[in-house]
């Protein structure tokens, strides 16, 4: 039986994603899925459309035999920290292949950069040279490849395969990476059937538009969370902080500039305008305002560095007979409820679904909260 993985966000669950869940069943058919998901708060420092168990209960109904859980200290992080950490889970649990969407559709390409950054001597001085010019490390990246392959990566799905590819490299990880093709328009707002990016979906949701016919049947979203939900708790959150710097990415003098726009901005995008420059993208920002407003600060970042649970927030009864048999030859625990165990790194998942749960009215925000610690996995 192949053990599938899938790294996944879910912000919300669509079309594509159900169709790459189709398409890892039809290439292997004797298969269990494992996606190792971000909760309430994503990559890009996005505020999950959804909360985790919504969005779990529909990843189990859609096709997946297991959720994980990716701990906030990771999951809202760069996508080396990101991707280091997913492969990390996914191995624990045997995963021994990896199914990602690609824009370009080509592995050999994919891998070939990934060997590249991980191999060639020259990639770290040719990254170091482009930022030291203030360019962001992102670009400093991709600039690094162009000058040592001739190819170019910029599109945002194949950034992320190349990341990895080259977090399985570097583990030794014994992980076949296999991409499908991905035709979205990543970065759109315009939704375009059947297919339409998760950005276009969360644009119009915000602008209370329908989205019916771009997500499964089972997908409701009756009251979306969206970012500009929680900007006056952002406001609120710098101005009786004493000292920024001391923030997750809050970096080179950074704070000045958000203290500077921070009274007169009336919404977080605006708010990232004002403070972006070359060396900040818009990603970095909206991952940094995330870490004030959960009060992840730089110290808690520094003592994680590995993954020290493996916490399942769902599965089916192939994914139930699947963990019993493998749970005995784990090496970190694996958790199911969370008074069973006890981590500085689960009571922050606690602190940021407080903090997730803050626009709610009283009763949603106290069954959230409660599900955090009293709640076990989604059965389905």
């Amino acid at each position: 039986m192949k053990i599938v993985g899938i790294i996944c966000e879910y912000n919300p669950f669509h079309n594509g994603h159900l169709e790459h869940i189709k398409k890892i069943k039809e290439l292997y058919k004797d298969s269990l899925i494992i996606c190792v998901m971000s909760g309430h708060f994503t990559q890009r420092g996005n505020v999950s459309v959804l909360n985790k168990w919504e969005k779990t209960k529909l990843a189990l109904t859609y096709g997946v035999d297991i959720v994980l859980e990716l701990p906030f200290v990771f999951a809202c992080q760069s996508a080396d920290i990101f991707a280091k950490a997913s492969i990390e889970l996914l191995d624990k649990l045997n995963c021994d292949t990896l199914v990602f969407g690609s824009e370009c559709n080509d592995i050999n390409l994919l891998t070939y950069m990934a060997e590249t950054q991980v191999y060639n001597k020259k990639y770290q001085k040719a990254v170091k040279k482009y930022m030291d010019t203030g360019t962001n490390y992102p670009t400093a990246c991709s600039k690094a490849l162009f000058e040592l392959t001739g190819k170019k990566i910029t599109t945002p799905n194949d950034t992320l395969g190349i990341t990895y590819i080259r977090e399985i490299l570097k583990s030794g990880a014994n992980i076949t990476p296999v991409c499908i093709k991905r035709n979205t328009v990543y970065h759109s707002k315009t939704l375009t059937p059947p297919i339409t990016s998760a950005t276009s979906i969360r644009y119009s949701l915000s602008k209370n538009e329908d989205i019916t016919p771009y997500v499964p049947s089972k997908v409701k979203i009756k009251n979306p969370r969206l970012d500009q939900d929680y900007f006056s708790f952002l406001k609120y959150k710098i101005a009786v902080s004493k000292n920024l710097a001391i923030y997750q990415t809050v970096d080179e003098g950074i704070e000045n500039r958000i203290l500077k726009y921070i009274n007169s901005c009336k919404s977080i995008d605006e708010l990232i305008l004002k403070v972006k420059s070359k060396r900040y993208t818009y990603n970095k920002l909206m991952r940094m305002f995330t870490h004030i407003l959960c009060d992840f600060t730089k110290e808690e970042a520094k003592q994680y560095k590995n993954n020290t649970y493996i916490r399942v927030l769902g599965f089916t009864a192939k994914g139930q007979e699947y963990l019993n048999k493998i749970k005995k030859y784990l090496d970190l625990p694996l958790i199911t409820t969370f008074s069973t165990f006890s981590s500085p790194m689960l009571e922050i998942e606690k602190r940021v679904t407080s903090v997730y749960a803050s626009p709610f009215d009283e009763k949603d925000k106290v069954k959230l909260i409660e599900a955090e610690y009293k709640e076990g996995p989604v059965i389905y």
